[in-house]
C-alpha cells in the first residue's frame, strides 16, 4: 500500500514538474508570472488554470494552460482537431467582449509543450464547485471542496449566464453549442463568465431577420475533446442535425437542474450508444416526471420544464429568461445594478448608494466582499462618490475579519485619508474613527489615520473642529499613549487658545476633561493644569469647563493633585475665578464647593501627615534614648559626651538634661564612701530644753489657731465672719508652706487650691478684712474666749514638767499676766507676735497659692492663716489698742527673762 502511494505521489510530483517546465517554455511566461495550480474548466476539464500575476503592472491574473501530453495517446491527425478545436475556442472568445464572457488578457499562445492564454482572474469553474474536481491538483484545495453557493449567487449566476445567452442570441448571432458547468468560470469576484467557445456556430446570414444556424452531424468515433458535452445537447442537435439559439435555451435547462442538484445533469447518456440513448430520452422528454425536477425552486421549475421541451418553438428565449419573477430578488437585482454601474450617472449612483446600506445586512457576507465591495472601491477615483460609497465601505469593513479589512479594504482606503475635498469625507471617517484604530494595524494608523485626526482639529472649519472634538473622546482609549501625549493634546490645547470661536473653545475644554482618565497624573499636573491658567477668555461656559477639569482631576482615583499643587496653584486659581461677575449663584456654589472640598482634603491630608510625622518622631526619640539608657547600663565606661552626641541624635533639653546627670555622677564618684560612726548621747541641756519648748509653742498655737478658724466667731470692723466658711470653687495656684515642729523634718503642705486673688462675692460676706500680709485681730479672739470662760483662767500647769532643774521651777500660772480689771486679757501665745498696723478700709485680698484640686471650707493644711507670721494685727478700737500694746510688751520682756 504505502509502495502505491509512494508511486501516485512521484507521478503527481512528475507531473507538476513537467507542467511547470511546459508552462516555462510558453511565451506567456514572457510577461506574466505563473504561480500555483488553482482550478481547471473548459471543454472536458481540458484547461488546467494557474494563478498568475503581469510583470509590468502586478495585476492579478488567471494562467489557462493545456498539457499537449494529456493527448499524447492520440493518433497526429487526431491530436491536430483538438489542438484545432482548443484553439477556435479561445480565439472566438478573445474576440468577443462583453461582461457576461470571460475577458481575456492575454490572447493564446503556443509552445512546443502547450497552450496557454490569460484571463482576468478566476476562482474556479463551476464544475469544480459542484463537485467535478477533473484536473485539480491533488488534494484538492480546500475553498473549492466547501465551497457552497448561496441563493442569491445562484439567481444572479444563472440571470447573469441568461444575459451572456441574450447576448450571443442577439448581438452576435451565435450559437453556443457547448453550454455545460465545464464551460462556466467563476471569477475572483464571483460573477459567472462563459467560455468553451469550441463549439459555437454563427449565423449563415448574419444580416437577415431570421438568421440559420448549420451544424455538424455528431461523430462517435471523434475524440471526447473534439465534440460537444453530450448530457448537455438539445436532442435535436443528435436526432435531427439541427440547432439554433433554442437548442442553448435547452443547455440552459439542464444546467438550471445540474446546479440545484449537485451537479448532476436531468439524463445520463450512454456515449457508446448515444443515438439511442437520444431517442429513449425524447420519450422522457415528452413525458417528463414531477419528481425530475422536485429539487429546482417552484417559483422557476415551470420555467425549467419549458426550457426542456422537445418542441424548441416552445423554449422561452434567453432575453426572456432574464425577465421572469425568478430573478426579481432584492439581492440579484442589487449585483445586477453594480454590474452596470458604469452605464450610470453620477445622480443615479448616488441615490443607489444611499439606500446600499439597508440591503446590504441581507446579503452573504461572501457576495458583499468578493462581489459589491470591489465595485464599490472602483468609485473612490471618482471624488464626488466618495462621500456616498464611503459610509458603505465601512460598513463592510465593520463585518471583515482583521484579515480581510487588511487584505481587502485597507490598500483602498489609504488614498482616501489623505483627501481633504469635500469635507464630508472627513466627516465620515471621524464617526468611524472606532473602527479604523481597532482594525487598522498600528503602523498604519501613526502614518495615516491620526494625521487625519490632526487635520481635522487644525481645519479651519469650526464644525469640523467641533465635531473632531466631540468625538475624539469615543475613541480615546484607542489611541497609544505616545501619540496622545505628543501629538493630539498640544493641537488641543492650541485649538483652544487660538480659536476665536467659543464653541471650539468650550468643546476643547470638555475634550479634555473626558479623555483625562487616559492620561498620566503628572502629565495632567504638568501639562494640563497650567494650560488652563493660559486661557484668556472669562465666559461662564469656559470658567465652567476649567472647573470641570480641575473638578474631574481632583475627584479621579488615578489622578488627584497633590495637596502642595492645591494650595500654590490650583485654589487660587479658582478662587480668583469664582468671583468672576459673569458667574451667575449656582455657578459660584459650584465653585465654592468644589473649593470647599479641595480645602477640606488638604486640610485632612496634611494634619494626618504631621500626626504621623509627630508619632514617628516620638517612637525615635523614645527608641534613641532607650539606646542610650542600655548602652550607659551595659558599659561600665561610660563614653565621652563627644561620643553620645555623635551616637544619639537629641534635643538640647535632653543634652541639658544628661549633662547633668553626669556630673551628679561624677561628683558621686569622687566622694568617699561612708562610714558607720558611733554617736554619743547627748545630755540634756537648757539650750534643747528651750528649743523643744519654742516647738512645743509653735504647735499648740497651730492647734488654737485652727480652733479659732472653725469654732469661732471673729468680730470684724464691718460684722462678724462665720468659722465655717462654705464650700467654694477649687483653689488653685497656692503655693507650698514649708512647717516645722520642732521634732521632725520640716514638712511641705500643699494649700489650697483656690484663686485667692479673687474678692468676695459679697462684701459683707467677709467685712473689712485685712489683707493677707495683715495680722488678724487676736485680741478678739482673746476678748471673746475670756467672755465664755469668764471665772477660770488658763491653766499651764500641765508645761511644768519640760524645765529642767537647772533654772528656779516658776509654774506657768505664775507667768500668766494678771488682766486688768474691767479688760479682757489678752492670749500671751499671741501677742508675742508683736502688734500690726491697722487697716481700716482694706477689704481682704489673697494671693494665689500652688495646690489645686482641694475644696473650699479650710483644713488644717489648706488653713490660710497656719503661720502667724503672715499676719498683722487690726484694731478693734482705740482703747482696745492700747490695752494690747502694753499687755504685748509685758508678755514679751517676760519670756526674754525666762528663755534667754
Amino acid at each position: 500500500m504505502e509502495s502505491m502511494l509512494n508511486k501516485l505521489k512521484s507521478t503527481v510530483t512528475k507531473v507538476t514538474a513537467d507542467m511547470t517546465s511546459a508552462v516555462m517554455g510558453n511565451p506567456v511566461t514572457r510577461e506574466f508570472e505563473v504561480g500555483r495550480h488553482i482550478a481547471s474548466g473548459g471543454p472536458g476539464m481540458s484547461w488546467r488554470i494557474y494563478n498568475g500575476t503581469k510583470k509590468s503592472t502586478k495585476q492579478e491574473v488567471a494562467v489557462f494552460v493545456f498539457d499537449k501530453k494529456v493527448i499524447d495517446r492520440y493518433q497526429k491527425f487526431e491530436k491536430d482537431q483538438i489542438i484545432d478545436s482548443l484553439k477556435k475556442g479561445v480565439q472566438q472568445l478573445t474576440r468577443l467582449r462583453h461582461p457576461r464572457l470571460l475577458t481575456v488578457q492575454h490572447p493564446l499562445e503556443e509552445s512546443r509543450d502547450c497552450l496557454a492564454f490569460c484571463t482576468e482572474p478566476v476562482f474556479a469553474s463551476l464544475a469544480n464547485v459542484l463537485g467535478q474536481w477533473d484536473n485539480l491538483p491533488s488534494p484538492v484545495p480546500t475553498d473549492i471542496k466547501e465551497y457552497k453557493l448561496y441563493d442569491v449567487e445562484t439567481k444572479y449566476g444563472l440571470l447573469q449566464v441568461s444575459e451572456g445567452l441574450s447576448f450571443l442570441h442577439s448581438g452576435v448571432k451565435m450559437v453556443h453549442g457547448n453550454l455545460c458547468a465545464e464551460n462556466i468560470i467563476l471569477n475572483k469576484s464571483g460573477a459567472w463568465k462563459i467560455m468553451g467557445f469550441d463549439f459555437s456556430i454563427s449565423s449563415s446570414n448574419p444580416s437577415d431577420a431570421e438568421p440559420k444556424y448549420v451544424c455538424k452531424e455528431w461523430d462517435p468515433n471523434l475524440s471526447p475533446l473534439c465534440l460537444p458535452n453530450p448530457e448537455y445537447v438539445a436532442p435535436e442537435y443528435i436526432l435531427s442535425i439541427s440547432c439554433d439559439v433554442a437548442s442553448d435555451m435547452y443547455s440552459l435547462g439542464v444546467l438550471i437542474h445540474a446546479v440545484f442538484n449537485e451537479g448532476k445533469p436531468v439524463f445520463k447518456v450512454n456515449k457508446q450508444d448515444i443515438f439511442k440513448s437520444f431517442s429513449r430520452q425524447l420519450d422522457q422528454l415528452s413525458h417528463l416526471s414531477p419528481g425530475v425536477l422536485s429539487q429546482i425552486p417552484e417559483e422557476v421549475r415551470d420555467h425549467v420544464k419549458m426550457l426542456l421541451n422537445v418542441t424548441s418553438n416552445l423554449r422561452p428565449d434567453a432575453d426572456q429568461m432574464t425577465k421572469i419573477p425568478f430573478f426579481d430578488d432584492v439581492g440579484a437585482m442589487t449585483l445586477q445594478y453594480f454590474d452596470s454601474l458604469f452605464q450610470r450617472d453620477n445622480l443615479q449612483k448616488s441615490q443607489f448608494y444611499r439606500g446600499l446600506p439597508k440591503v446590504l445586512p441581507k446579503l452573504p457576507k461572501r457576495v458583499v466582499i468578493y462581489r459589491i465591495l470591489p465595485a464599490l472601491t472602483s468609485e473612490f477615483v471618482n471624488p464626488d462618490m466618495v462621500p456616498f460609497v464611503l459610509p458603505n465601505v465601512l460598513l463592510i469593513a465593520e463585518e471583515c475579519t482583521k484579515e480581510e479589512y487588511v487584505r481587502l479594504v485597507l490598500p483602498d482606503l489609504t488614498p482616501v485619508f489623505k483627501q481633504q475635498e469635500p469635507v464630508q469625507i472627513l466627516l465620515i471617517f471621524l464617526q468611524k474613527m472606532d473602527l479604523l484604530l481597532t482594525k487598522t494595524p498600528p503602523e498604519d494608523i501613526k502614518n495615516s489615520v491620526l494625521p487625519m485626526v490632526y487635520r481635522a482639529v487644525e481645519a479651519p472649519s469650526t464644525q469640523i473642529q467641533e465635531l473632531c472634538l466631540n468625538i475624539i473622546p469615543t475613541f480615546a482609549n484607542l489611541i497609544e499613549y505616545p501619540s496622545m501625549k505628543n501629538a493630539l493634546i498640544p493641537r488641543i490645547k492650541s485649538a483652544c487658545l487660538q480659536t476665536s470661536s467659543l464653541a471650539v473653545r468650550v468643546n476643547s475644554l470638555v475634550c479634555l476633561g473626558k479623555i483625562l482618565e487616559y492620561l498620566d497624573k503628572w502629565f495632567v499636573i504638568d501639562e494640563i493644569l497650567p494650560f488652563l491658567q493660559q486661557i484668556p477668555s472669562k465666559e461662564p461656559a469656559v470658567l465652567m469647563g476649567i472647573l470641570g477639569i480641575y473638578k474631574c482631576t481632583f475627584t479621579h482615583k488615578k489622578l488627584g493633585i497633590p495637596k502642595e499643587h492645591l494650595a500654590g496653584k490650583s485654589l487660587p486659581h479658582l478662587v480668583s475665578l469664582s468671583i468672576d461677575n459673569n458667574l451667575n449663584l449656582n455657578q459660584f456654589n459650584s465653585f465654592m464647593a468644589v473649593i470647599k472640598e479641595m480645602l477640606n482634603r488638604m486640610e485632612a491630608e496634611h494634619k494626618t501627615k504631621l500626626e504621623q510625622l509627630h508619632i514617628m518622631q516620638e517612637q525615635q526619640r523614645s527608641l534613641n534614648i532607650t539606646n542610650h539608657m542600655n548602652q550607659s547600663e551595659e558599659t561600665k565606661n561610660t563614653p565621652s559626651p563627644a561620643t553620645q552626641v555623635r551616637n544619639v541624635s537629641l534635643t538640647l533639653e535632653e543634652k541639658q538634661r544628661l549633662a547633668k546627670e553626669q556630673e551628679q555622677a561624677a561628683k558621686l564618684r569622687s566622694q568617699q564612701p561612708l562610714a558607720p560612726q558611733s554617736v554619743k548621747p547627748a545630755t540634756t541641756t537648757p539650750q534643747v530644753t528651750h528649743t523643744l519648748y519654742r516647738a512645743l509653742i509653735r504647735n499648740l498655737l497651730s492647734l488654737s489657731l485652727m480652733d479659732f478658724f472653725f469654732c469661732v466667731t471673729i468680730p470684724m470692723q464691718g460684722g462678724t465672719i462665720s468659722s465655717t466658711f462654705p464650700a467654694g470653687p477649687t483653689m488653685g495656684g497656692m503655693g507650698t508652706m514649708g512647717i516645722s515642729n520642732g521634732f521632725n523634718s520640716p514638712m511641705g503642705f500643699q494649700t489650697g487650691g483656690m484663686g485667692m486673688g479673687m474678692r468676695p462675692a459679697a462684701p459683707g460676706l467677709y467685712g473689712g478684712m485685712a489683707t493677707t500680709t495683715s495680722t488678724p485681730n487676736f485680741n478678739a479672739l482673746t476678748q471673746n474666749q475670756n467672755q465664755s470662760h469668764p471665772s477660770k483662767p488658763t491653766d499651764m500647769s500641765a508645761l511644768d514638767s519640760l524645765f529642767t532643774s537647772s533654772k528656779p521651777k516658776v509654774s506657768m500660772n505664775q507667768m500668766a499676766p494678771k488682766p486688768a480689771p474691767g479688760a479682757i486679757a489678752p492670749s500671751p501665745w499671741l501677742s508675742q507676735f508683736g502688734t500690726g498696723q491697722p487697716s481700716q478700709t482694706a477689704p481682704m485680698q489673697v494671693t494665689p497659692m500652688g495646690m489645686t484640686g482641694v475644696q473650699g471650707g479650710f483644713g488644717m493644711q489648706a488653713n490660710p492663716f497656719f503661720n502667724p507670721q503672715n499676719f498683722s494685727q487690726p484694731v478693734a478700737s482705740s482703747t482696745m489698742n492700747t490695752g494690747m500694746m502694753k499687755q504685748s510688751a509685758s508678755v514679751n520682756n517676760d519670756l526674754k527673762d525666762l528663755f534667754g
